[in-house]
């Protein structure tokens, strides 16, 4: 297998040397300030020229919004900040291709988009980013092309707008009393329930709805992936 030229069997200090990697545990050394932990990453990185590397460090820090913080030392920086460190380490060396494992996972809205917008920028340089996430809006916001694992098994690889052509006219919303919403439960795969006067407000993924007064609703990724795996996998979460 070749990734970017290289052999992935045979040639992998140069594949390292084209990698960036964000696990979903990002850990530092807690006695290292922002900047220190940044330079020791360039360092492993293969930066040996330290004015290089500092004129590097520097402008990464910049660049996550982080530069003004690079005297606090590490494990003091706030969740969103860390994460920020995590893609910098990624970057710093300039990497063809970057992996991020679940990056937004515990960050509060205002970081996630935030972050969103530093991948979307990241991806402008001809950097593939591969990210591996449950979090819809990280697709929906940030991703191109997406593939859908099912047991170990693509199951299915496309745009989100082709996933979301695969949910029109599937989407439904219905207004319903506390004793009809169990029945609706399960029969039908159930997105949001949100109360509404004396009944509920339900969107529900369907072919067709029968026995209720239903109307069309617009659907997102999120039903998109509900309709799926329902429809096309036969796997739903009430299983």
């Amino acid at each position: 297998m070749d990734v970017f030229g290289y052999n992935l069997l045979k040639q992998r200090k140069e594949v390292r040397s084209i990698l960036g990697y964000l696990p979903q545990d990002f850990r530092f050394f807690a006695k290292y300030k922002t900047y220190e932990f940044l330079d020791y990453a360039a360092r492993l990185s293969g930066m040996n020229n330290g004015r290089q590397r500092r004129r590097a460090v520097d402008a990464m820090l910049e660049s996550v919004g982080l530069f003004d913080v690079r005297e606090r030392y590490a494990n003091k920086l706030s969740g969103g900040m860390k994460r920020r460190l995590g893609i910098a380490q990624a970057l710093i060396h300039n990497p063809k291709l970057i992996i991020v494992d679940e990056p937004t996972t515990g960050l509060d809205p205002e970081e996630r988009i935030r972050f969103r917008n530093l991948l979307a920028e990241v991806s402008e340089k001809e950097v593939t980013i591969i990210l591996s996430t449950h979090i819809v809006g990280d697709i929906s916001s940030t991703c191109k092309c997406m593939a859908l694992m099912n047991k170990g098994e693509v199951s299915f690889f496309g745009s989100p707008e082709d996933m979301l052509k695969e949910t029109e006219g599937k989407v439904w919303k219905l207004k319903v009393n506390g004793g009809d919403l169990a029945v609706i439960d399960k029969e039908y795969p159930v997105i949001s329930t949100i109360p509404s006067g004396a009944g509920w407000e339900v969107q529900v993924v369907a072919d067709e709805i029968r026995g209720y007064e239903a109307e069309p609703y617009p659907p997102n990724l999120e039903h998109a992936y509900v309709y799926y795996m329902e429809k096309k996998l036969n796997r739903w979460i009430n299983d």
